[in-house]
């Protein structure tokens, strides 16, 4: 390639040819290493500019996100296109041979089946909420939390321990 000449890359300090098209402005080579160095700093750059500094945080960044995704509806579950079509056949549907296993289920707490796998429990959260945002999530989570703790009879958050939830429908007087 005439014309172009060898820069030295800032991570890794080798010479290497950048492309025609970014001459100018590369200056990390193509090697993987260098490459994530190359992400890091440019993330580092964006950071450090004040106006960027709080951009994923705050209540009108969630608003940002809830409305962006309120335009696009599904977009974090839509499969990619990769997906779409398998390499294998599908299988066909066998036959499963019931056998009687005389075990008993009810060993384990409800308490312990849950903790084992909490990102199952927020992936059901959010498929049976729609939620994605882990401020809603969080926000379902503690609203289903409160249900079962008055299912259980558990004490409320603020200590008061009471037999029938405010949220559940009592039952009213009846008609003659």
């Amino acid at each position: 390639m005439p014309g172009i000449k060898r820069k030295k890359c800032r991570n890794c300090k080798t010479l290497f040819i950048p492309d025609a098209r970014n001459v100018k402005r590369q200056k990390y080579c193509r090697e993987p290493q260098c490459r994530k160095a190359s992400k890091a700093a440019s993330q580092k750059r964006w950071l450090e500019k004040p106006a960027n500094r709080d951009y994923f945080r705050g209540p009108e960044n969630v608003q940002r996100v809830r409305r962006w995704r309120k335009q696009h509806p599904g977009y974090w579950r839509r499969a990619s296109q990769n997906n779409r079509d398998a390499l294998q056949e599908s299988l066909n549907e066998q036959l499963i041979e019931k056998i009687d296993i005389n075990c008993d289920f009810t060993d384990n707490a409800l308490q312990d089946l849950l903790t084992i796998q909490p990102s199952v429990l927020i992936g059901i959260i959010a498929q049976l909420t729609g939620y994605a945002l882990q401020d809603d999530i969080a926000m379902a989570a503690r609203r289903m939390q409160q249900f079962g703790n008055d299912i259980l009879n558990l004490p409320h958050e603020g200590g008061r321990h009471g037999k029938q939830a405010a949220h559940l429908p009592r039952p009213g007087p009846q008609s003659s």
